[in-house]
């Protein structure tokens, strides 16, 4: 069993757990054998927020809902992460044990060969510090594997069948998946409308990506599944793997910095508002159901880089908790064509794409159209040992249709963007909604748009003030209090009715 722990420094892995009787402290334990001295401000968690901690007495990880592959979070302070090769340390300590002795005996003491081996990690305040560290490069790898042990240091005996049995973990024959589990995808005209516009300001060149919100539905019936996790737990496993369709309702972009270098194109920044998006959109009945992201004109047959297809399914792994369930969590692309006109299209990555994932055994290579094969791993195509795989053999076509929200509008400006012509503001939100009562609109309708719904989570109780609003928006029938009218009228600067 494979468990991956995403912390604000880098995704570590624990492998080789038992499936049933695994528990977190032998992930703890895991982690302090390379990283014997990390110290955590935030516990293991199941939420990106890390606000859902996972607990001793929760029993096994299974019976806390994890299986392999499946994603935790933590927060730690940088500078205790410093990781330690076992080998390495106990080689070091022989060498320090024969330096000693050979002082004794007056002679010199050799330089040592690790002393200069430093790391940069950023401080707790954002400071950049050199840190020692005992990872070194061993030239000489006699692993059974490029970086694991030899096979007599993991056992003195083997058996053919062992052997076969342990070199298939670590090979891949390649597959192409012929059909996705999402088996469409609704996109909100006016919420995709207003990220390729904001696209098309850059003429494209800048790459950009936000999270979708929204709904399934069986694929069969239309009929809504959107469930939390909590609750998807309960479910049986034969509802939770019929197939099923994506609504979208509502983009939210997550801070992030436009970076050519980058394999994605973009820096993604630390959310202060990522629990707070998502306690909204629960409060809405909405959960994050995809992401999109936009990029430049590519060349025919390029569909997506290696550092995408990678994104794509460690965001599919998060959303079905691991390898062993199926999601249509969703990954929809907007670029424009040769024709001057945005093309947008989705896709999901294969479910061999998200094992090789979880075992990163991806990577990004020199070739953007093609993912570069981890050397522990190898990946076997048309009968032959391949040290990169085409992207294309990954993806599994989404077909899409778009709709107007019956709910939602997506007027007010979007967060987070940069040299754009409106920013997030109190005039912002008088100008939407002093449009109520003109054109058919209600103070409700206006205010029914998930990123001016967040932009009041930053002045109203999310815990009291919030709910209640959300309440009314879902349900029409129950009107806004009056209230809460007034509340946000005066903060928007709005005189007389409304």
């Amino acid at each position: 069993m494979l468990i991956r722990i995403r912390s604000n420094v880098g995704v570590w892995r624990v492998d080789g757990l038992n499936d049933s009787t695994a528990t977190l402290q032998d992930v703890l334990q895991g982690i302090a054998q390379t990283r014997p001295n990390v110290v955590y401000t935030k516990s293991l968690c199941t939420d990106p927020a890390c606000t859902q901690e996972l607990t001793h007495e929760g029993g096994t990880l299974q019976e806390q809902g994890l299986h392999h592959g499946s994603m935790i979070h933590c927060r730690v302070d940088a500078s205790t992460c410093v990781e330690i090769n076992s080998a390495v340390a106990g080689a070091s300590a022989a060498e320090d044990s024969t330096a000693t002795s050979s002082n004794n005996t007056g002679q010199e003491k050799p330089p040592s060969t690790t002393s200069n081996n430093m790391k940069r990690i950023i401080g707790p305040d954002g400071s950049i510090k050199l840190v020692h560290s005992n990872e070194t490069k061993i030239e000489d790898d006699r692993g059974f594997r490029k970086g694991m042990l030899p096979l007599r240091d993991m056992k003195m005996a083997w058996t053919l069948n062992e052997f076969v049995a342990l070199d298939s973990q670590y090979e891949f024959k390649i597959k192409r998946q012929e059909e996705a589990f999402c088996k469409g995808v609704s996109l909100d005209t006016s919420s995709v409308g207003d990220f390729q516009t904001y696209l098309r300001r850059f003429n494209f060149t800048r790459q950009r990506f936000g999270f979708l919100y929204g709904r399934h539905v069986n694929a069969e019936d239309d009929k809504d599944t959107t469930t939390t996790k909590e609750s998807d737990n309960d479910k049986n496993k034969n509802e939770k793997q019929s197939p099923q369709k994506v609504i979208v309702e509502a983009i939210y972009e997550p801070p992030q910095e436009a970076d050519p270098t980058a394999a994605e194109g973009f820096v993604i920044h630390e959310d202060p508002m990522e629990d707070t998006v998502d306690s909204l959109a629960q409060m809405l009945g909405l959960i994050k159901v995809g992401w999109i992201y936009g990029h430049p004109p590519r060349e025919d047959g390029f569909v997506m880089s290696a550092a995408e297809v990678i994104m794509a399914a460690e965001f599919q792994l998060e959303a079905a908790g691991g390898l062993e369930e199926d999601t249509p969590f969703v990954t929809v692309k907007v670029t424009v064509g040769d024709d001057g006109n945005a093309s947008v299209e989705a896709f999901q990555v294969s479910k061999q794409c998200m094992e090789m994932a979880a075992e990163e055994a991806l990577e990004v290579g020199d070739k953007p159209g093609y993912c570069n094969v981890n050397e522990t791993f190898t990946a076997i195509q048309e009968g032959k040992a391949s040290k990169t795989v085409e992207n294309n053999f990954f993806l599994t076509v989404v077909p899409i249709v778009q709709h107007t929200s019956e709910i939602f509008v997506s007027h007010f400006p979007k967060a987070n963007r940069d040299l754009d012509d409106r920013n997030q503001s109190h005039d912002e939100m008088k100008r939407q909604l002093q449009k109520s009562g003109k054109e058919g609109w209600t103070f409700l309708d206006l205010l029914s748009d998930f990123n001016l719904l967040i932009y009041l989570c930053k002045f109203l109780d999310v815990a009291t003030d919030i709910p209640k609003i959300c309440e009314s928006v879902v349900d029409r029938s129950k009107g806004l209090d009056e209230g809460y009218k007034l509340i946000i009228a005066s903060m928007a600067g709005m005189d007389g009715s409304y």
